[in-house]
C-alpha cells in the first residue's frame, strides 16, 4: 500500500495529525475524552477558558474528522454526550505522551513563559 502524496509531501503523516487536532481546544478535548464519555458541560468545566461557541464548533469539527461521535438521546431535557471513535482514540492515546512532556518540564516552561511574556 502506498502513502498519498499529498500526506508524505507534507510531513509525512503529521501534517494530517496537526490538520485533525489544530485549534487551541481539539488536544484537551481529546484528552478528557479518554477516559470515557462525557456530556458537553462536563468537557465546557474541564477546559478552563473556552467560549460555548468555540467549544461547539471544536466538537463539530471533530466529529465531521471522525475522531468523535455524538450521540443526542432524544429526550427532554435534551441529553447528548460525545466520545471517542477508535480512530479518535487512537489518536488521544497518542497525545499522552505529550502530556507527560509537559508535566516533566513544567518548571522550565514555566520560566520561559515567563521571559516570553514580558519581553515588549
Amino acid at each position: 500500500m502506498t502513502t498519498p502524496p499529498e500526506i508524505c509531501d507534507t510531513g509525512c503523516g503529521l501534517n494530517a495529525t496537526l490538520r485533525i487536532i489544530s485549534g487551541k481546544w481539539k488536544p484537551l478535548i481529546l484528552f478528557f475524552l479518554r477516559n470515557g464519555p462525557k456530556r458537553y458541560g462536563e468537557i465546557k468545566r474541564l477546559i478552563d477558558g473556552v467560549s460555548d461557541k468555540v467549544l461547539i464548533q471544536q466538537l463539530k469539527d471533530l466529529e465531521a474528522d471522525h475522531v468523535l461521535a455524538r450521540t443526542d438521546y432524544k429526550e427532554v431535557p435534551p441529553r447528548v454526550d460525545y466520545a471517542l471513535t477508535p480512530l479518535g482514540r487512537s489518536l488521544a492515546e497518542a497525545i499522552v505522551p505529550l502530556c507527560t512532556w509537559g508535566t516533566e518540564n513544567a518548571s522550565e516552561m514555566a520560566s520561559i513563559f515567563a521571559k516570553r511574556d514580558a519581553s515588549p
